[in-house]
């Protein structure tokens, strides 16, 4: 049984500050996306969540309210715990937590190594592919038109 917490926390918190840490290992040193933009004006209205595990937050996702839904970006898990489950905890957790609220309809810009790990998970991809900060990306859905 995983002795993992997930947490919607406010972006002024400490919890924040970690996943904001996160995202940093990942999308800046990792990925080589350039510091200036992986933090973002969409930061300080989002929905923020993390997964902690063992004290230490080892999975992190932002949802920002769009007319046309929520958008869920900065999926973020750090690489020690890829392929363990953590991810698509977290990623479970946020859609039902959506879908309570009365807000179903979710998208994103999808890293498109990683289409096959949304798709699990209700996603599909739509669109042209297309390169964000030097990663090819494509947009993805969890509703049929």
């Amino acid at each position: 049984m995983p002795s993992d917490i997930i947490l919607q926390v406010p972006v002024f918190s400490d919890l924040a500050n970690l996943a904001f840490t996160l995202r940093r290992e990942v999308f800046v040193t990792e990925q080589g996306v350039p510091a200036e933009e992986e933090l973002d004006e969409y930061d300080l209205t989002a929905d923020h969540y993390v997964l902690v595990k063992d004290g230490t937050v080892v999975a992190t996702t932002r949802v920002i309210h769009k007319e046309e839904g929520c958008k869920l970006s900065r999926f973020a898990v750090r690489k020690a715990e890829r392929g363990h489950g953590v991810g698509g905890r977290l990623l479970a957790f946020v859609l039902a937590d959506l879908k309570a609220k009365g807000k179903p309809r979710v998208f994103m810009s999808a890293q498109s190594d990683k289409i096959g790990f949304y798709a699990k998970y209700g996603f599909h991809a739509y669109g042209e592919e297309y390169h964000e900060c030097d990663i090819l990306h494509q947009m993805m859905k969890n509703w049929a038109d």
